[in-house]
C-alpha cells in the first residue's frame, strides 16, 4: 500500500502540474472554454461568463500548486481534500459533457492535446481512483523537506505562476499549440490531403417484410429487401479527418477575399474578433505600426466578426488606414489571443504574430513598392469620405422594401423615407466632399497612389464624378493624373466621357449609355470603327459590344448611333 500511494501521489502531482502549466501558458484560451460550459445550453451559468478569465487563472494556478503540494507533502489534509474535491466536480463535468454531447472538448491539456469528451471522462476517473488511494493511504505520505522549506517551495510556486499569468496576458502564450502558430501555412492546413481517412457512416434500414418490422445494418449501401422501406437511421461510428484549420474566410460586401489575401506576398492583418469587449487602447498603437506598414509597401487589412458598420465607425474614430472584413469568431481568437493582435503573411504563411502591446516590434523591410511620402493622415480623410459616397447610394439601390425598411431604421431615417428624400441628403454630403476635394485639388494637385496609396486614389476621382458641373473645371486635373500613372486611365476615360455625353457631343471610349423613351442604347462614338483599339489601350478588356451587353442585358445588340439621329 506504501508503494501503491507513493506511486499515484507522484503520478497524480506530476498530472496536475502539467494540465495546470499548460493552460497557464494560455488563460484566455482556458477562459473561452469555460464560457462554453456557462453558455444556456450547457450549465446555464452565464451569470459567470463576465468572470471567466478570473476563474481560469484561479483554477490553473491552484490545480499547478495541488501538483507541488502532493509530492513534497505540504498540508496533507487540505491538499488532499481540494484533490477530491476538484476530481470529483471535474469527473461530473466530463461525464456530463460526454453523456450530452455538450463540449466536445473540455480544454484539459489545452491546445496541446485533444481528447474526446469520453476520453477526457476516462482520464478523470483513472485520476479518482489514484486520488481515493491516496485519500484513504494518507498515513503512508511522507512530506519532503523541512515544514519551512516546502512553504517556501509553494510560496515561490506561487509567484512563478502569478509571473507566468501576468506575461502572457500582456503579450501571447510562450508556447503556441495552435495550428496557427508561426511558420503555420493557412492554405496548407486548410488542406485535406488525399489519402485522408473518410468518414463511416452506419445506415440502420428499417423494413416491413410479411407484416414485420426489420432492420438491416449497411455502411451506405441500399439492402436489396423484398419489403416496404420504412425509414432509416445513420449514425457516424469512425470520425474522418479534419483539418487542422477551417471557418477561416475572409470576407466583405458578399465577396470572398480568402484567396486573394492568401496569395499576398506581404500582408499585415489587424485581429480584433469582436469590438464589443476588445482593448480599445490597442488601436493606437496598431495604427502607428499598420501606417509605417503601408509606407513601406505593405497590404493591411483588418478582420473581425463585428459588422461593417461597426468597423467602419471603429477606422473612423481611430483613423485607420484599411478596411476590415470579416472571419469567424472562434477562429480570430484561435488565431491570436490578443483583442487586437497583429499578424503577418506570406503567401499565407505566418511570419509574425503579436499581442498589441508588442505592436512596436512588429518586423518591417522596405519593399520595392514603398511609399515612404505616403500621406497616411489624407489617406484616412479620403477613405471616411468614400463611406459617406456611398452612405444613401447604397440604400437608395435596395429593391426589397423590407429590407430597405429595416436599413433605414438602422440608418437613423424613417422607415417610409422616400428615394427623393434620401437623395436630397446623399446631395448634402456629396456637397461637402467635394468642398474638401476641391480645396485639395487646388492647393495640392489631384491625391494619386504616390500620395494616398491604391485604392484610395480613386475616391476623389468618384467625388468628382457624382458633382458633374464641376467636371468641366477639373478634366484637365483628372487627365494630368491619369498620364502620370497617379490614377487608372480608365477612370479617366470614363470621365471624359461622360462630360462628353453631358455637353451633347460624341464621347471617345464608348463608356456612357442611356436609357430614355426610345430605349437603351451607348451613346453616339467619335469614329466608332476604331473603338475598341482605344479602349485596349487605355486597359479596357472588353470590346464596346461586350460592355453593352453587361450594361443592358445579355440579349442587347450594339448599334452604331450618330447625334443627329438621337435629335431627330
Amino acid at each position: 500500500m506504501k508503494i501503491l500511494v507513493g506511486i499515484s501521489r507522484i503520478f497524480v502531482g506530476i498530472l496536475f502540474i502539467i494540465s495546470g502549466l499548460i493552460k497557464l501558458n494560455d488563460p484566455v484560451g482556458f477562459s473561452f472554454k469555460l464560457k462554453d460550459y456557462f453558455a444556456p445550453e450547457v450549465l446555464n451559468l452565464e451569470f459567470l461568463v463576465p468572470y471567466a478569465l478570473l476563474i481560469a487563472i484561479f483554477v490553473v494556478i491552484y490545480e499547478v500548486l495541488l501538483g507541488i503540494m502532493i509530492i513534497i507533502g505540504y498540508a496533507k489534509k487540505f491538499t488532499l481534500w481540494s484533490l477530491l474535491l476538484m476530481i470529483l466536480f471535474f469527473t461530473f463535468l466530463t461525464f456530463y459533457s460526454a453523456y450530452f454531447n455538450k463540449v466536445t472538448d473540455c480544454g484539459c491539456f489545452g491546445d496541446a492535446l485533444k481528447l474526446t469528451p469520453w476520453e477526457s471522462f476516462t482520464k478523470d476517473v483513472v485520476l479518482l481512483v489514484l486520488i481515493l488511494i491516496i485519500f484513504f493511504g494518507k498515513k503512508y505520505i511522507q512530506p519532503f523537506f523541512s515544514k519551512n522549506t516546502r512553504s517556501i517551495i509553494v510560496f515561490a510556486s506561487f509567484i512563478g505562476c502569478l509571473g507566468i499569468t501576468y506575461y502572457v496576458l500582456q503579450h501571447l502564450p510562450i508556447i503556441d499549440f495552435r495550428p496557427y502558430k508561426i511558420g503555420a501555412n493557412i492554405k496548407e492546413g486548410m488542406t485535406i490531403p488525399e489519402d485522408a481517412p473518410k468518414p463511416i457512416f452506419e445506415y440502420q434500414w428499417k423494413f416491413e417484410v410479411d407484416g414485420q418490422e426489420k432492420i438491416i445494418t449497411t455502411n451506405g449501401d441500399y439492402p436489396k429487401v423484398d419489403g416496404e422501406f420504412i425509414g432509416v437511421e445513420t449514425e457516424e461510428i469512425q470520425a474522418g479527418y479534419e483539418a487542422p484549420i477551417h471557418d477561416f474566410s475572409m470576407e466583405r460586401g458578399g465577396t470572398d477575399y480568402t484567396e486573394t489575401f492568401l496569395e499576398e506576398e506581404h500582408l499585415i492583418a489587424v485581429i480584433a474578433y469582436s469590438l464589443s469587449n476588445a482593448e480599445m487602447d490597442g488601436f493606437i498603437p496598431v495604427r502607428e505600426v499598420t501606417n509605417e506598414a503601408l509606407k513601406k509597401g505593405y497590404k493591411v487589412i483588418g478582420l473581425s466578426a463585428s459588422s461593417e458598420e461597426v468597423t467602419a465607425q471603429l477606422v473612423e474614430q481611430y483613423e485607420l488606414n484599411f478596411d476590415f472584413y470579416f472571419c469567424d469568431m472562434t477562429t480570430l481568437k484561435t488565431i491570436v489571443r490578443s483583442n487586437p493582435g497583429l499578424l503577418e503573411l506570406q503567401n499565407g504563411t505566418i511570419m509574425q504574430k503579436l499581442h498589441w502591446n508588442d505592436a512596436d516590434e512588429l518586423q518591417l523591410e522596405e519593399l520595392p513598392e514603398a511609399k515612404p511620402e505616403l500621406n497616411v493622415g489624407l489617406k484616412q480623410r479620403l477613405d471616411s469620405i468614400a463611406v459617406l459616397d456611398q452612405k444613401y447610394r447604397s440604400l437608395m439601390q435596395i429593391e426589397d422594401e423590407a429590407t430597405r425598411s429595416a436599413k433605414a431604421v438602422e440608418m437613423g431615417l424613417e422607415s417610409t423615407m422616400t428615394n427623393e428624400a434620401i437623395w436630397k441628403l446623399q446631395q448634402v454630403i456629396d456637397s461637402a466632399n467635394m468642398a474638401f476635394v476641391e480645396r485639395l485639388f487646388v492647393t495640392e494637385g489631384y491625391p494619386g497612389k504616390s500620395v494616398v496609396g491604391e485604392p484610395t486614389n480613386k475616391v476623389a476621382w468618384y467625388v468628382l464624378q457624382h458633382n458633374p458641373d464641376k467636371i468641366e473645371t477639373y478634366l484637365p486635373l483628372i487627365k494630368k493624373a491619369g498620364e502620370a500613372g497617379e490614377l487608372p486611365f480608365s477612370l479617366v476615360a470614363m470621365m471624359e466621357d461622360r462630360y462628353l455625353m453631358n455637353q451633347g457631343k460624341p464621347q471617345v471610349y464608348g463608356t456612357q449609355g442611356r436609357t430614355d423613351e426610345s430605349g437603351s442604347y451607348i451613346w453616339p462614338i467619335k469614329d466608332p470603327e476604331t473603338v475598341n483599339d482605344r479602349r485596349l489601350a487605355i486597359g479596357y478588356t472588353q470590346t464596346v459590344e461586350e460592355y453593352a451587353k453587361d450594361l443592358f442585358g445579355s440579349d442587347f445588340i450594339y448599334e452604331v448611333r450618330t447625334i443627329d439621329e438621337l435629335k431627330h
